[in-house]
């Protein structure tokens, strides 16, 4: 579903990825591991359009991406949900799952407010509750929504579990498996190696732009190796 090769990426002249190499098929969930400043959220953005310098070649779906323009490949089904959010917090819940609607989309799930409030039964308890009002788990919970509205092929989620309460961490869990079981492919960066553990069919470790190792989470967290 998702295919990179020899991504590298720079901010200006700083460059911060160098030539990466993995994939994502569907109904495969991968995790991006590493630090902070490692290059997890970069390599994002890189494929979603939104580093301004780029190199390689992104494929999606079978699509070459790497020249398109981020709402370009947003209509193509590749979803995207940012590490602070960016939810509508004067909108309510069902405010902010209008505005990520989008016709159904041929081999992707159908996402209803139903069928969401069905996911994410905290949200079904507050259909009219302002973004303002909602904790940060709530708030993630309706990001991811949100995005889901748009009847995505594929999502991009940036630090899911950060901040957030080990039971609502553990809803988290619930969730992406079940984005699992609808086919979707998925692409997470995480530091919660716990959390990572518990949905991740395959990891790839980043060290300073630079993909250390990637496999199985036993692999990769195999010997003395810190992550």
């Amino acid at each position: 579903m998702l295919d990179v090769r020899g991504l590298s990426a720079a901010y200006g002249k700083a460059q911060v990825l160098f030539d990466l190499d993995f994939e994502v098929h569907k109904g495969e969930i991968v995790a991006l591991l590493g630090r902070n400043g490692a290059g997890k959220s970069t390599t994002l953005k890189s494929i979603l359009g939104l580093v301004p310098s780029r190199r390689g070649e992104i494929r999606f779906d079978g699509t070459r991406i790497d020249r398109l323009q981020p709402f370009q490949i947003a209509r193509l089904g590749l979803g995207y949900v940012p590490e602070d959010r960016r939810i509508f917090t004067d909108l309510s819940v069902m405010e902010n799952l209008e505005v990520g609607r989008q016709p159904p989309r041929a081999g992707a799930a159908h996402w209803t407010p139903g069928k969401l409030f069905e996911l994410f039964p905290n949200l079904g308890g507050m259909p009219q509750r302002l973004g303002a009002q909602m904790s940060g788990g709530e708030q993630q919970m309706l990001a991811i929504a949100r995005t889901l509205m748009g009847n995505p092929r594929a999502v991009l989620l940036d630090e899911p579990s950060e901040g957030l309460a080990p039971v609502i961490v553990e809803q988290m869990t619930r969730v992406l498996r079940e984005l699992k079981r609808e086919g979707m492919a998925v692409l997470l960066c995480e530091q919660n190696m716990r959390f990572a553990r518990g949905v991740a069919d395959r990891a790839c470790l980043l060290t300073s732009g630079r993909l250390r190792r990637s496999g199985t989470m036993d692999e990769i967290t195999a010997g003395d190796l810190t992550i």
